[in-house]
């Protein structure tokens, strides 16, 4: 199956997606906002220490202070992890700190003391005393020739973690890597001495960089780039790589993403409900504690049991569910409602499914059991917002519920209002309103009563508008004999 990578940008903003087979497998956004910020080196100043806590807060020059937890500040050898927060930093201090987790809603910045530079077959860790190998590498033999390899490298000046790319690496290159890296940070120690409280002293790589540095590009087909001046500094990185020959730059008529398909299958994303190929699908719910899915047979009938029309729909179902949170980049805890089956080899053979599905991720994801009630957990690590919620804004009419208020509710709300202007004196009452809301109040004829009744002898005025959001109305008394107003304007009932 053909996998490619496209890179492109628009202003500041640099979209980039993975497909497998011509089908989205990945996208991802950076844009210029200040909040997406992982990886970035800052000088901060310490202006909370919550002891209790084992943690403090840091100001380094974002809208929020940053979130330092013990664990995150080197160990110092004489002193125990329960001292460290209050023996080695208090308020006032000013330290080198590094986003380990962009600030999301609500929520500041994770920081960390323990800096890493990221290389694409190494990890360098200025601040460590310990090598280590990528956990996905799991033959022992070579994990041990790995690890040698790696402290022989570090020459007990820092610490190293081999990439799952070092298997393949060349000495040589592992010595040239090391050295870039360690540059990378005497550098940023320099511009760390003379910097003010608040400035970022190193950035980390921009989206294109990150994704051709940590990907596989042995299992890439082409990598096609429609920016002149990114294509030219991603031919710079790979000149010594047979990756160079997978470079295409994009100079076509149509915008590369549209040519290639990928903008309807990213528009896509901002639905709650995916379609699944045999006519079941699945719903979305986020909540900012947790991502809910729910699994829905919908059309899809089998041809044979119910158990196995279940079984088969849920397998699907865990399939597409691994692709969609890394292509959604959902990250935290995800609950997944399956639909109940009743066989105990069936449900643990769709939690196995997820689980194989869930280990193409680059990133790390853990499963539990299913519970009697059908739900599976798992978590994603979570390092910035997830991509619906940087390609949408809040509705500033919903207030972010994705919901509209009822006609009966809104007409309800109206009837309050024009019931005030008349306790309040008016005789002539002017309402400005939806034109479709207008048209179901008097369809249905919801005020005939009152009109009648408590509003008897007074004048009510209705202004249909069908540029009105279904939620805006206007309503004002006025007692003048004689009134100006638009043709539009109607005398209800």
């Amino acid at each position: 199956m053909q996998k490619n990578m496209y890179f492109d940008y628009f202003g500041d903003d640099c979209f980039a997606a993975v497909t497998e087979g011509g089908r989205l497998v990945e996208f991802h956004l950076d844009t210029d906002s200040s909040t997406e910020i992982s990886g970035n080196i800052y000088k901060g100043r310490v202006v909370n220490v919550l002891s209790g806590m084992q943690a403090a807060f840091v100001a380094f020059g974002q809208e929020k202070n940053g979130y330092l937890y013990a664990g995150d500040i080197p160990a110092d050898a004489d002193i125990s992890p329960q001292k460290q927060l209050a023996l080695q930093v208090k308020e006032g201090d000013e330290v080198m700190v590094q986003v380990a987790k962009s600030p999301i809603g609500s929520k500041g910045a994770r920081l960390s003391m323990c800096l890493s530079f990221v290389g694409k077959n190494i990890i360098f860790l200025p601040k460590a005393d310990f090598c280590a190998v990528s956990r996905k590498i799991t033959d022992e033999p070579l994990r041990e020739k790995l690890l040698r390899t790696a402290e022989k490298l570090a020459g007990g000046e820092g610490g190293i973690v081999m990439r799952t790319n070092a298997v393949n690496a060349k000495l040589a290159d592992l010595r040239d890597e090391l050295k870039y890296l360690r540059g990378l940070y005497a550098t940023a120690k320099e511009a760390y001495a003379s910097a003010a409280v608040g400035e970022m002293v190193y950035r980390d790589a921009d989206v294109h960089a990150r994704l051709l540095r940590d990907f596989d590009l042995s299992s890439v087909d082409k990598i096609y780039i429609a920016d002149e001046k990114t294509y030219l500094r991603a031919e710079a990185a790979l000149r010594r790589t047979r990756a160079k020959n997978k470079l295409v730059y994009y100079r076509g008529e149509r915008e590369m993403f549209e040519m290639f398909g990928l903008e309807e299958q990213v528009y896509r994303l901002m639905s709650s409900r995916v379609p699944l190929e045999n006519g079941a699908y699945l719903i979305f719910d986020k909540t900012e504690a947790l991502t809910a899915i729910d699994v829905n047979t919908g059309r899809f009938t089998g041809e044979t049991a119910l158990e196995d029309t279940v079984y088969e729909t849920n397998l699907v179902a865990a399939r597409e569910i691994a692709r969609q949170v890394r292509l959604r980049n959902i990250g935290g805890i995800v609950i997944v409602d399956f639909i109940d089956m009743a066989g105990e080899d069936h449900r643990n053979a769709v939690v196995a499914e997820l689980s194989r599905c869930l280990q193409e991720d680059r990133t790390k994801c853990n499963v539990t059991p299913m519970t009697e009630l059908g739900l599976v957990q798992f978590t994603r690590k979570k390092v910035k917002s997830d991509n619906v919620a940087m390609l949408t804004k809040r509705c500033p009419c919903c207030k972010g519920s994705g919901y509209l208020l009822s006609d009966s509710y809104m007409a309800f709300r109206i009837k309050i209002a024009i019931q005030k202007c008349i306790a309040d004196g008016y005789d002539n009452v002017i309402v400005e309103l939806n034109a479709g809301l207008y048209g179901y109040i008097v369809s249905k004829r919801r005020f005939t009563e009152d009109v009648r009744g408590i509003w008897a002898g007074k004048r009510v005025y209705m202004i249909p508008h069908k540029t009105f959001h279904d939620e805006f109305f206007t309503v004002r008394g006025d007692n003048n004999p004689v009134l100006t107003l638009p043709e539009t304007a109607r005398l209800l009932y």
